[in-house]
């Protein structure tokens, strides 16, 4: 206790001295400075700038400054037309065609003739698709289309400015999977004439293009001068000369550099900062109010605790989660708003309307079939199950990483208040992955982030057919399969209608609490402006532009 309130007086400290002016926390030569975008990747080092491995948030967002998808998702969670200009699908969902714009040039690189850069066209699109799933690339997003796509020439170039998708069995997500990172445009002959090493020598058709890599120290990249899109006015994008993105890995540290005036942009924000900054409504404190920017939006992403429910497995047969009314019970037992309010400062909806986040089509906006805090009901549940005041429940053990034992811990401390003995164990977040991707893992906290603006993606979290990942609790049902099976070839409406009730399905077989629906976090510097970013939390600084006479002093 005694260090936490001293580390929470040193930080009031900094923060005094750097609103102070103090010349160890001022801006420097900023002046000459003020048309770069200034980033910092905190969290470990990028791994790659090859679309084939846009595994993570920061390898999503520098792909997405070098290159461009067909089509992208716009703020308002809409698919807007990118490299294709339009698209169609066929009667019976198989056959998708884009129709792509013919004045796309990827940027200047030594391997084209003369080191300028040639047209996009639609065998780009062949190549780059069909690179996802080359078992000699092994990419992660080869997942995208394994078991998806045809066969025999799942990827067509009709012509230059056609492309066409065939797939094995309907998929009306398709168009929305294609805005992921990963189905970025890549030329043929630069990626094969570098081969592993192409990730240091990126080239697509972006607003950015590869300048300089110091790998974990700083990442810059200059304006694509031939760049495509233009604003409503005719001028050309992006506005900003360069972005320079360095690696302080410490998320305090990344704050300190904002405050600073050295860091325009942060994603997030460092708990021992949570409560300085923030008030308990997650709203900017009044003496921050006219020195930085901060906005908080919908986030696509359901934070959770999960259990393992296959029966067959030896764990399962010892858990008390076995049971579907104890299951409910632990759903029941949790305060979701005092999570929210007190360990996040309200950056958060309480998640009381099933697995689907508010804001993604699908989500019911009624909470029919989702869970509110009712001990009562919780005990009487417990009761049915043959286990009155958890009486002959056996002690079960809730897997986290460090960073949510607070929530954990006040979950397993609730969860104990009506009777049901649960234990919270400490675990390296790649520790955890394998156990929850093993099934060794009985419960365990988890979250699910949006791949890509379609329920879907929740939803496959619970097909039985799917591997973990996505089904880390290995639920099966063979109603929700079906219902799964009809949605991919439903129109918008009822294919919504159809994730409203499958999502309802499994909140009745409870094979996890989700806990709160996020918000994205973003602190930006008062002379930025146009900054932007989608629910899937993937930013854009094509629009940006910096104020100099505005800059942090």
């Amino acid at each position: 206790m005694y260090r936490h309130r001293l580390n929470k007086l040193l930080l009031t400290a900094f923060l005094a001295a750097c609103w102070a002016g103090l010349p160890s926390c001022g801006s420097d030569d900023q002046g000459d400075k003020a048309n770069v975008v200034y980033l910092n990747y905190s969290s470990g080092a990028l791994e790659s700038i090859d679309p084939a491995f846009a595994k993570n948030l920061y390898n999503m967002w520098t792909d997405h400054m070098v290159y461009n998808t067909l089509v992208e998702t716009n703020e308002a969670l809409q698919l807007v037309p990118s490299l294709a200009r339009r698209w169609a699908v066929s009667a019976d969902g198989l056959t998708y065609t884009f129709y792509l714009r013919d004045d796309v040039y990827f940027q200047d690189n030594a391997v084209f003739p003369g080191g300028k850069g040639r047209k996009m066209v639609a065998a780009d699109v062949v190549y780059s698709f069909g690179r996802l799933v080359d078992p000699a690339i092994a990419s992660s997003g080869a997942w995208i289309f394994n078991d998806r796509v045809a066969r025999q020439e799942p990827f067509r170039a009709v012509n230059d400015t056609t492309v066409q998708i065939k797939l094995l069995a309907p998929f009306r997500p398709l168009p929305e999977i294609l805005t992921m990172p990963y189905c970025s445009i890549v030329p043929r002959e630069v990626a094969e004439h570098y081969g592993k090493d192409f990730s240091r020598h990126p080239c697509g058709t972006g607003p950015y293009q590869f300048h300089y890599w110091d790998e974990g120290n700083v990442l810059i990249l200059h304006k694509n001068p031939h760049y495509w899109e233009t604003d409503e006015q005719g001028e050309r994008l992006p506005y900003t000369d360069a972005v320079q993105i360095g690696f302080a890995d410490s998320k305090a540290t990344e704050f300190f550099l904002f405050l600073q005036g050295k860091v325009d942009f942060v994603n997030g924000l460092d708990g021992s900062f949570k409560d300085l900054v923030l008030t308990k409504n997650g709203e900017l404190k009044k003496e921050y109010l006219s020195k930085i920017r901060f906005e908080k939006k919908t986030y696509l992403n359901t934070e959770y605790i999960g259990f393992l429910t296959d029966t067959a497995n030896a764990l399962v047969k010892a858990s008390p989660t076995r049971y579907r009314l104890v299951r409910q019970a632990i759903n029941y037992a949790i305060d979701r708003k005092r999570i929210s309010t007190y360990f996040k400062n309200g950056m958060g909806t309480p998640a009381t309307s099933g697995f689907i986040p508010r804001g993604m089509p699908g989500y019911d906006s009624t909470g029919r079939y989702g869970y509110d805090y009712n001990p009562t009901k919780a005990m009487a549940l417990l009761k049915e199950a043959g286990f009155p005041g958890g009486k002959g429940l056996e002690p079960f053990t809730i897997l986290t990483p460090d960073n949510w034992a607070d929530i954990v811990n006040f979950v397993a401390t609730q969860l104990q208040d009506v009777g049901i003995p649960a234990k919270v164990e400490i675990i390296q977040p790649n520790i955890l992955r394998q156990q929850m991707s093993r099934s060794q893992a009985i419960a365990f906290r988890g979250q699910w982030l949006a791949d890509y603006p379609d329920g879907e993606t929740y939803l496959a979290f619970f097909n039985s057919r799917f591997p973990a990942p996505p089904n880390y609790t290995r639920f099966a049902h063979a109603t929700f399969d079906q219902w799964y099976d009809a949605s991919m070839n439903a129109p918008d409406s009822l294919r919504h209608k159809l994730y409203q009730r499958m999502d309802s399905l499994v909140m009745s077989e409870a094979p996890l609490v989700p806990l709160f629906y996020d918000q994205r976090m973003h602190f930006t510097q008062l002379n930025v402006s146009g900054f932007s970013s989608n629910p899937m939390n993937l930013i854009d600084l094509k629009r940006v532009r910096k104020n100099n006479s505005q800059r942090p002093q």
